[in-house]
């Protein structure tokens, strides 16, 4: 039985995870929990729309989902997938990640 892989959805997932701020973000979304621009933007010392333009790439590719809560809008990673594959990159345990 053969599995049907879209390559090419993953490597757009990977690719949006290629860049060292947006893989910052994910990864202290899975430390921490969830958390909104202003939280991540005092983590990263990044300005807010840079910030909202790398949360926005990874939507896009499906590695965060936005929450809204009144008038802020809080992220969290989107899976055990991406917090394995995480997880490895970083010589962690996906166990200990907040999903």
């Amino acid at each position: 039985m053969e599995l049907c892989i879209d390559y090419q959805e993953r490597a757009a997932f990977l690719k949006a995870l290629a860049h060292p701020v947006r893989l910052q973000i994910v990864h202290s979304l899975l430390t921490m929990g969830c958390r909104n621009v202003g939280c991540i933007e005092k983590s990263t010392g990044m300005s807010q729309s840079c910030i909202s333009q790398h949360l926005q790439r990874l939507r896009a590719a499906g590695a965060v989902i936005p929450v809204r809560s009144g008038n802020e809008v809080y992220y969290h990673a989107s899976s055990g997938e991406l917090a394995q594959l995480v997880a490895a990159l970083m010589g962690e345990e996906a166990e200990s990640y907040v999903l």
